[in-house]
């Protein structure tokens, strides 16, 4: 999987002899090979921080990249992980979960509290309605009926498919006919570039000096940006004052940012001042949700040539689901995942979040890499993922997971750490992005959220 993920980045491939894997079996068990995938997209994010480093640093080889089973599992839960004062995070709301309707199964999504209030709607049930009210409701309902009735009322559920099922769904036809990953040159070429890194004592950080506004929710986008920060970026993630993050969302995926808070309708601006020193924009809403602010890939290529545009999104940006929200557990359900990790008397789920994780990693190597590019012909590019498309990956065209010998994973307490915050005492994950001279922790820790001035720093 690591080298057709390499390979779908555009790399080159002799660079893969640069990448060495530590093999760790059992510790993300299921039936699809989720441990493999998850070793794939952060070995090949390493392998592209590296190169670029290389690059900037006027190295006369890529620094050798180390994937870790035992560092990439544990950041694949690091949402689960994730202690604030000694507090577990809370990742799921009470509605958020399985149902069974009175033909299959369906699964609904509604940890905001705007979700939640268009779940009910759509339901006919007050807003203070609970888990069993919904239950009793949903028992008399189909779940396609559901899922199109509460998506129709802009909230999320989604009805439990098989994977032949899904290959027959147009949009999973769809899915099926794109690239792993969608690399478009977009504008015309630009002289913008990063400057040479002027190395001295401390890590090799390909990153630096980039910034990168990002635009991003709930986990792959901001897993993206958490990584790039990570690599010496300065990321600076803008809010919706009006759509506050979810606490220990924000906490986990906070690592190395600042948070600001920004109408985007209004404050017209303060965002062109943002753009206009903009290297990287990452956006995660549902496709076409922020083209009326001027942030399609089309509007930003025309006014700032030269600017890498990344977009994550749950379902594609095309077909006929492409303008629906989305997450990772509704996209394992709608792909066929859940049926194939379940059993004859309920549905399953991957051992961790693997599609947002995965996805996450892939979309700041698709950064990464298209900064390598650029810095030859200067054009500016559009990198795209799916999570529908990287359960592709995983459901038609990972093989199997094989079980080598070597080290077990027996936990991950050697790839915890600890710190202080503004939000608290930390215990937290550590990086899984490694590389010989590259950076081993975060600069600075999550700060509250809307908490610094919509500007560069």
């Amino acid at each position: 999987m690591i080298k057709s993920a390499w390979v779908a980045l555009g790399g080159d491939r002799a660079l893969l002899a640069r990448l060495v894997c530590v093999e760790r079996p059992g510790a993300l068990i299921g039936r699809l090979p989720v441990q493999r995938l998850a070793r794939a997209c952060v070995g090949t994010c390493a392998l592209a921080a590296a190169e670029l480093g290389a690059l900037r640093a006027g190295l006369g080889e890529v620094p050798r990249a180390v994937v870790d089973d035992g560092a990439v599992v544990t950041a694949f839960h690091s949402e689960r992980l994730l202690r604030i004062d000694g507090r577990a995070p809370v990742n799921f709301a009470p509605l958020s979960r399985w149902w069974r309707a009175s033909y299959g199964w369906v699964r609904t999504h509604a940890n905001y509290p705007h979700h939640r209030q268009r779940l009910l709607g759509a339901l006919g049930l007050p807003d203070d309605a609970g888990p069993e009210d919904v239950e009793r409701l949903l028992l008399e309902r189909s779940a396609l009926d559901v899922e199109e009735a509460v998506y129709a009322a802009g909230g999320l559920a989604v009805a439990l498919r098989t994977p032949g099922q899904w290959a027959a769904h147009p949009q999973g036809a769809e899915v099926a006919r794109r690239p792993l990953v969608e690399r478009i040159p977009i504008g015309s070429a630009s002289a913008r570039q990063l400057p040479p890194l002027e190395r001295e004592s401390g890590p090799l950080l390909p990153a630096t000096g980039l910034r990168v506004l990002d635009l991003t929710r709930v986990l792959a986008g901001p897993v993206a940006t958490r990584t790039l920060a990570l690599l010496g970026a300065d990321v600076l993630r803008v809010d919706a004052p009006e759509l506050p993050e979810l606490a220990d969302q924000h906490a986990d995926t906070g690592f190395g940012k600042r948070s600001a808070t920004l109408e985007l309708a209004t404050d017209t601006t303060a965002l062109t001042d943002l753009l206009a020193s903009a290297d990287v924009v990452v956006t995660g809403y549902r496709p076409g949700a922020l083209d009326r602010f001027g942030l399609s890939p089309e509007a930003l290529a025309g006014r700032y040539p030269g600017l890498i545009v990344a977009q994550i999104s749950a379902w594609g940006a095309y077909g006929p689901w492409g303008e629906r929200r989305g997450f990772d557990s509704l996209v394992q359900v709608a792909t066929g995942i859940a049926a194939t990790e379940g059993s004859t008397m309920e549905p399953g789920a991957l051992p961790a979040q693997a599609l947002d994780h995965g996805s996450g990693y892939l979309l700041a190597a698709g950064v990464l890499r298209a900064l390598t590019e650029r810095s030859h012909d200067g054009q500016g590019r559009l990198v795209r993922l799916a999570l529908a498309r990287t359960a592709h990956w995983l459901t038609t065209e990972a093989g199997r997971d094989p079980r080598p010998g070597g080290p077990s994973y027996e936990g991950p307490a050697p790839w915890l750490t600890e710190r202080a915050s503004p939000l608290g005492h930390l215990d937290y994950a550590r990086p899984p992005v490694s590389f010989t001279g590259g950076p081993t922790d975060w600069a600075t820790p999550p700060v509250p959220w809307g908490s610094s001035p919509a500007k560069w720093s």
